[in-house]
């Protein structure tokens, strides 16, 4: 009897491994097709898009690539959303790691309510107060137009960057804050024994050891920053400072209709080769940041 219920329990996990495995090839295919099928879109001649969608392109059409990158500007919007992301990643990464060290490590007066705080914060959605940022810019441009004869909050690079920054904090806190409470405290304790500060104790050991945690962080705000459009459509008006999101969703419609789907095509795939290449790099890092902080005791 004990055997038939074992052989029973063995079939059962069997039946379930074989069906975790067909859900996880499903869903496989279905993000890789459409990600496949993009890149080979990318380098056909436009008159190959009549025929069969899914033959295979005749050859490698790269000029699609140049005439997106020159003729549609999407180099100059490829500038425009590293300098905004780079200054964004770094901006939350000053405030949100020293800030995440105190609260997970420290009790003083006011932190229970600053904990709150973050934690609010994670149920803001930004898209939803989109326009209440934009009048408080635009105000405070009217205002400062008054003194220095130009605004210096809308149609700026740096503010766009703050926003990003601000919008990530309270999610980029509580990630890194979960992950310090999962350190042994005796890493601080034997750093204090040597003289060590907090700020050096923070930056020169703890950090070191987060790593896996703030490689996360940086990846899925990278991801969050690169791709973002509602905000940069509605701070950026000016066509010079448009980010990629924004100037791809323009040069779709262009192309559409010029029926050029080969430079659109191509243009979709400049704004997805960062985000891929990123993720192939630090895949294995990423995972340690989900995995390693309900590992540690």
């Amino acid at each position: 009897m004990k055997n038939n219920k074992l052989t029973h329990h063995g079939v059962s996990d069997k039946v379930y491994k074989g069906f975790i495995y067909v859900v996880l090839i499903a869903l496989a295919i279905i993000i890789i097709v459409p990600v496949a099928w993009a890149f080979m879109a990318s380098v056909k001649q436009d008159i190959e898009f009549y025929g069969n969608p899914w033959a295979l392109p005749k050859g490698f059409y790269l000029e699609n690539f140049v005439n997106a990158w020159q003729k549609a500007k999407m180099g100059s919007y490829m500038l425009n959303s590293v300098i905004v992301t780079v200054i964004a990643l770094a901006l939350l990464l000053v405030i949100a790691l020293p800030a995440a060290y105190v609260l997970a490590r420290y009790k003083f007066k006011g932190s229970v309510i600053l904990n709150m705080m973050f934690m609010a914060g994670l149920f803001i959605n930004v898209n939803y107060i989109v326009v209440p940022i934009f009048l408080m810019l635009n105000n405070g441009d009217k205002i400062v137009r008054s003194f220095l004869g130009h605004p210096i909050f809308l149609n700026n690079l740096f503010i766009l960057a703050l926003v990003y920054a601000a919008m990530a904090l309270p999610f980029t806190v509580y990630l890194l804050a979960g992950y310090f409470k999962s350190l042994p405290r005796e890493f601080e304790e034997a750093a204090s024994v040597d003289g060590a500060g907090y700020f050096r104790t923070m930056v020169q050991i703890i950090m070191p050891m987060a790593k896996p945690s703030i490689v996360t962080v940086i990846l899925f705000n990278f991801l969050s920053f690169w791709n973002e459009y509602i905000i940069s459509m509605t701070l950026l008006t000016k066509p010079g400072l448009r980010t990629l999101p924004v100037g791809l969703m323009n040069l779709m419609a262009a192309q559409k209709s010029a029926v050029q789907y080969g430079q659109m095509y191509a243009g979709l795939v400049i704004v997805m080769l960062p985000t891929l290449i990123l993720y192939i790099l630090v895949q294995k890092k990423l995972t340690q940041g989900m995995t390693m902080g309900g590992l540690k005791g």
